[in-house]
Parts: structure tokens; sequence; C-alpha cells
């Protein structure tokens, strides 16, 4: 069963009658609510049609990061954060390497969303044209952590087996420091998560390995 979302900011409202309230949609760690480093307003499950998520391979000695790029018709799950515009520019520097696009509120589908509009933003490589598993770069097991626990939590095992399916550029290394994070937001798995990961992610070709090149 799938945990409840955050609870409301009790001045939401308030904020967004205002029109300082914005809403990006997150479909890799901004999922899992521990990583998330500003005071959100609210959150909500949501899903973007047009837009594929694949890990994007960055240049040598980085991991590789979770992107998303166009692809019409294809639904893509995450959530919607509603924050104060004031901390934008705070997002911005966390998605150091991805530009802001608006995206249509009609392509977005929000679960129990709001009675408000508000400008609604997601971050899209610099660089989509090919994934990790293309670039033969590696992916860090903490980061991936992260990312697995959002979503667990939010859409129970179906909605992770979903992501580990409809992700491209799983079948490359993992780099396996879950007990010496990398990942500057990693996070404390639950009883059984890490079995859990592990295992799906192996049938989709990762392979796990203790180091990686020059970078460890």
């Amino acid at each position: 069963m799938a945990e409840p979302i955050h609870a409301d900011h009790p001045d939401f409202a308030r904020f967004a009658a205002e029109g300082s309230v914005v809403a990006y949609f997150g479909y890799g760690s901004l999922v899992n609510k521990a990583t998330l480093r500003t005071r959100f307003l609210a959150i909500r499950r949501a899903e973007v049609v047009g837009w594929r998520r694949f890990w994007l391979p960055r240049p040598a000695p980085y991991a590789a990061y979770l992107s998303v790029r166009p692809e019409p018709g294809h639904p893509t799950q995450g959530v919607v954060v509603y924050d104060l515009a004031e901390n934008l520019p705070l997002v911005d520097e966390r998605e150091a390497g991805y530009r802001r696009v608006a995206v249509d509120g009609g392509e977005v589908f929000v679960e129990g969303a709001p009675d408000v509009e508000v400008p609604l933003f997601l971050y899209e490589a610099l660089r989509p044209e090919e994934t990790a598993a293309e670039a033969g770069c590696f992916l860090l097991q903490s980061y991936l952590d992260a990312v697995l626990q959002g979503f667990l939590a939010l859409y129970g095992e179906e909605g992770l087996r979903r992501f580990v399916g409809e992700t491209e550029g799983f079948e490359t290394d993992i780099v396996a420091d879950r007990h010496a994070p990398r990942y500057p937001r990693s996070v404390t798995l639950g009883s059984g998560e890490a079995e859990l990961f592990d295992r799906l992610i192996e049938t989709r070709g990762a392979r796990f390995v203790q180091s990686s090149g020059e970078w460890l």
C-alpha cells in the first residue's frame, strides 16, 4: 500500500491566492520527499504525458543522473511539488546541469490537484541525446536507492516495477556505494528495501561493481 502524501502547508491556499506559488514535476529523487531541501507547501502524485525518463550520462568522473526527454504520448509517473516562488533559485541550484522548462498543465495529471493555477515546470537534461548505457556511464547505488525508495513509498511495488521497466539506460555498471554513500542526499533504507531494489534492477541488465575507473 502506498504511503499517504505529505499534508499540505496550512497557508498553502493563501500563498496561492497571493500568486507566490510555483510547481515543478519530479520524476527522480524529487519523488522521495526526504531529499527535498525547501519547505515545500504541498506534494501530489502525478503523471506527465509526452516525456520518457532515462539515465543521463555525464562527463567523467561524474555518475549518471536521471532526466527526461520528449516522447509523444508516453506517460511518466512522478510527483508535482508546490513550492514558494522565492525557493525556485534553490531548486535550480539543486538541478544544476538541467534546464527548467514550462509544462502545459494539460500534459500533467495531478492526483487530488488543489484548485489553484500556478506556473508548472520540469527539469530537462542539457544533453538528452543518449542514455548512460549507450555512453558506458555508471550509476550510483546510493542515488538509485533514494529514487526507488520514493517510488515505493508513493506508488507501491507496482509503481516501483513500472519505474524500473520504463526507464531507459539501466544496462550499465552500478557502483555499490550503499555503505559509503557518494550521493549527497542519501537515504536510510527500510527492512527488505535493499534486497527488493537490487533484485529488480538486476532484471534490467545492471551490473554491480565496487569501483568505476578513476572516480573511486
